[in-house]
């Protein structure tokens, strides 16, 4: 990623990094509706998924890797 184009997301309010992200993450929806998703990824997924399953202690629950994620946006 380009150091100034994350230099200016950086600047933006928490809003508008929120609304960023929602944008950003609807374009890689789509992109995956055109583009089918690897089977090199998906037995990455699988691999992960079945990880989680066997310990799941070791996973970090979503609300503190989103609060991680906001305090280095912040």
């Amino acid at each position: 990623m380009d150091t100034v184009m994350l230099d200016q997301i950086k600047k933006l309010s928490y809003e508008d990094k929120v609304q960023l992200m929602e944008s950003v993450w609807e374009s890689i929806h789509e992109d995956l509706a055109v583009e089918p998703i690897s089977e090199e990824l998906k037995l990455e997924l699988r691999r992960r998924l079945d990880e989680h399953r066997l310990h799941p202690e070791l996973s970090e629950p979503w609300e503190h890797v989103l609060a991680e994620i906001e305090r280095q946006l912040a």
